[in-house]
């Protein structure tokens, strides 16, 4: 089977992408991992492609990377179109709507027994009225099965872009346990005193992510407690335009956008609350990550986080785009460290018996299984 995704920067999709296409059983399925664009054209850290090229070679899982710089340039398409043709895979899998596009039209022209996409809604308002055309009439109407990263997902999916019901799986989202982080390393390594609060924040900097409700924040809390540090992990294409705000409001010794990290782990656990403050999301891998990593959590109540928090029991929940309450919530956290112990140990809990990655991977494969014994070779599913 084949595995579709642009690339393997250190948003959620990218990562989950990277996990399943390398715990697939190898006893029953042979794993290919497609990049489909250059990792240098969307300045992938070269310590975290090299982490991600080891971690599925070591797992067995073939990898092709595609030198593909335009949505055009068709011709770079060919080294996954000669293994198609040598090796005709029986599934292919897309990751957010791109790859989920170049996978239904791959699995069209070459005979794939069957197309998965998986929407992790991303970026919902943002879609134009070509996106919604192709996802109503291509992948709705082409592809076997549809994941959906959470049920408002999977309500969006039947309602809004026309897909069958009975081919919307929900499966959300999970993480790898953590193991032997090491938080000390990161505060050295940014000269943060042991006792400096710390707010983490692990995105990518995208416009849906609004960065920028967390620096205003940031700007906010510094009076409260001077010491105060907030690390984002993540690169993207808003890079500049938050730099610039950061110099605006003048917290340059307080925030610091570290870019892309291959060492999340480390980093959450040099944090005393960790933050999500994004506009929109699917089912957040980054609060499965606070979730596991033990840290007290503050997100907005958007997407599918409300299914992965409990307000006041797993985290704490607030608006979106209302630094104010952001800053409030930080700070109530950050003042009375009991609760924020007590919130952390209920998530962690919760994330430990609900949101194992071994368990995503295990419902993936059992649909793959469902969609070859539903479709002999020879057939392909689709309307």
């Amino acid at each position: 089977m084949v595995t579709l995704v642009e690339s393997v920067s250190t948003g959620g999709a990218e990562r989950l992408a990277v996990e399943i296409a390398a715990r697939l059983d190898p006893a029953r399925f042979r794993s290919t991992m497609c990049l489909t664009r250059s990792p240098a054209q969307l300045h992938v850290d070269p310590a975290v492609q090299a982490a991600a090229e080891h971690r599925l070679r070591a797992a067995g899982a073939r990898v092709i990377i595609l030198e593909r710089t335009g949505t055009w340039q068709l011709g770079a398409w060919r080294p996954l179109i000669a293994l198609l043709r040598r090796d005709p895979a029986a599934v292919i899998h897309g990751h957010m709507f791109g790859s989920n596009v170049w996978a239904t039209v791959l699995g069209l022209l070459f005979g794939v027994r069957a197309v998965v996409i998986h929407d992790h809604r991303q970026a919902d308002p943002l879609r134009t009225p070509t996106v919604r055309l192709l996802t109503r009439h291509l992948l709705a109407r082409w592809s076997a099965a549809a994941i959906g990263v959470s049920d408002e997902t999977g309500r969006q999916m039947v309602e809004q872009d026309g897909f069958d019901a009975a081919r919307v799986h929900v499966i959300l989202n999970g993480v790898p346990a953590i193991a032997g982080a090491d938080g000390r390393r990161i505060r050295e390594e940014l000269g943060i005193g042991p006792g400096d609060p710390v707010i983490a924040s692990v995105t990518m900097l995208r416009p849906a992510k609004t960065v920028e409700v967390l620096i205003e924040a940031a700007a906010t809390l510094r009076s409260r407690f001077p010491r105060l540090r907030v690390l984002v992990a993540g690169g993207g294409s808003e890079r500049a335009r938050l730099e610039a705000l950061i110099r605006d409001l003048g917290v340059e010794d307080t925030v610091t956008l570290l870019g892309m990290r291959p060492d999340v782990p480390d980093i959450l656990d040099a944090a005393d609350v960790a933050v999500l403050a994004s506009d929109i999301e699917g089912t957040p891998l980054a609060i499965m990550e606070y979730m596991e990593a033990r840290v007290p959590i503050v997100a907005t109540r958007v997407g599918g986080t409300p299914e992965l928090l409990d307000d006041g029991v797993h985290g704490v929940l607030i608006s979106p785009r209302d630094p104010p309450a952001l800053a409030a919530a930080i700070a109530g956290l950050l003042e009375d460290p009991a609760r924020g112990r007590r919130l952390a140990e209920a998530a962690y809990a919760r994330k430990s018996s609900m949101f194992d990655i071994a368990r995503v991977v295990g419902r993936i494969e059992d649909l793959y299984d469902q969609l070859l014994i539903s479709t002999p070779a020879g057939r392909r599913t689709g309307r």
